[in-house]
C-alpha cells in the first residue's frame, strides 16, 4: 500500500555543502483533505498515549501541533525560540547540524503529571525534540511520545532518546 503523505512530501536541498536534504510539507499543508488527514493520524496516535496537552516546537511544530489539540480538545503550547515569550520562563538548549539555540516556555505552561505529547513535522537528530523533553520534564510534566509528519532514521533521532515511543507518517532512509 502506497503511503499517501510520502507521495506529497517534495525532497529540497537545504543545506547542500552538509549533506542535508530539507523534506517540504507544504504539498500537504496546501491540500485541506490530506492536512485533515495527517492532523487525525496524530490525533489518533495522541490520543492512544492519553495526552493531557500537546507541545509544539518553533515554528513547524505550530502548524502541527495546534491542529492536533484543536481536534482532541487539548490544550496547545508552544515552544519558542528564546525572547519571544512575555512572563517568566524555563529554557533549554540544544544543537542541531548547523549550529546551537535554546527554545522556552511559560513556567506555567504545564502542570506537574500532565501526559504530554511532542508534535513537530520532522525527526532528524532530536536536538529540538531533546530540550521540549528537558522543559517538559523541569515543568513537573511526563513525555509519554512524540508524532512527527517525517523521521529521517539514518540521522539516529530516536536512538538518542532510548524508550520514548515515537510515530511518524513517513520514514525517509538515505537521508
Amino acid at each position: 500500500m502506497e503511503n499517501i503523505f510520502e507521495e506529497r512530501i517534495a525532497s529540497v536541498n537545504d543545506f547542500p555543502n552538509k549533506g542535508i536534504v530539507f523534506r517540504d510539507i507544504t504539498p500537504i499543508l496546501q491540500d485541506g483533505e490530506l492536512f485533515r488527514a495527517a492532523t487525525h493520524k496524530l490525533a489518533e496516535y495522541a490520543k492512544s498515549r492519553k495526552a493531557d496537552v500537546i507541545v509544539g516546537p518553533e515554528a513547524r511544530g505550530f502548524i502541527v501541533g495546534c491542529p492536533v489539540a484543536t481536534e482532541l480538545g487539548l490544550g496547545f503550547v508552544p515552544a519558542r525560540k528564546p525572547h519571544k515569550l512575555p512572563r517568566e520562563v524555563e529554557r533549554a538548549s540544544y544543537d542541531l547540524e548547523y549550529g546551537s539555540n535554546s527554545l522556552e516556555m511559560h513556567k506555567d505552561a504545564i502542570k506537574p503529571g500532565q501526559r504530554v505529547v511532542i508534535c513537530d513535522d520532522l525527526l532528524a537528530t532530536a536536538g529540538t525534540l531533546r530540550a521540549c523533553k528537558q522543559l517538559i520534564e523541569n515543568l513537573g510534566g511526563v513525555l509519554v511520545g512524540a508524532a512527527f509528519y517525517i523521521e529521517l532514521p539514518d540521522l539516529k533521532g530516536k536512538e538518542k532518546l532510548p524508550g520514548l515511543d515515537i510515530y511518524s507518517l513517513v520514514q525517509y532512509h538515505g537521508a
